[in-house]
């Protein structure tokens, strides 16, 4: 086992009540899940995502914290969290990572996969 290590996991979703695709504005929930799976105690500090839409436009979100939180956990411990965003296409992707400090003073940064945004419509090319 990793002596600093979180697991991140993502369900994203689409918010059809939210959104308005004649304006081009799509709306997306996504649900993380943040978990100590290391040796050591460690604190979110920031964020940092990469939110890319359907035509490749990419915008950088930077911030501290989540969610207005900056969790403490313990080995074992998990911290989950609802936030969302919003594209002008009806699909895109979201990856970025977290900047967090140990309890020993150690900084590391954590992963986030990249995941899909789509509102479930598939063009049929004919």
């Amino acid at each position: 086992m990793a002596k600093y290590q979180f697991r991140v996991d993502v369900v994203p979703q689409y918010l059809p009540d939210e959104s308005s695709p004649e304006q081009s504005l799509f709306s997306f929930a996504y649900t993380i899940t943040i978990s100590n799976t290391g040796e050591v105690p460690a604190q979110l500090i920031a964020r940092h995502w990469l939110i890319t839409n359907g035509m490749g436009q990419v915008e950088e979100v930077k911030g501290l914290g989540v969610v207005g939180h900056q969790p403490l956990l313990k080995p074992g411990e998990s911290f989950e969290y609802t936030s969302g965003c919003r594209l002008r296409t009806p699909s895109g992707s979201m990856q970025g990572s977290y900047f967090c400090v140990a309890e020993d003073g150690e900084r590391f940064e954590v992963d986030i996969p990249a995941f899909a945004l789509d509102n479930g419509t598939r063009r049929v090319l004919h």
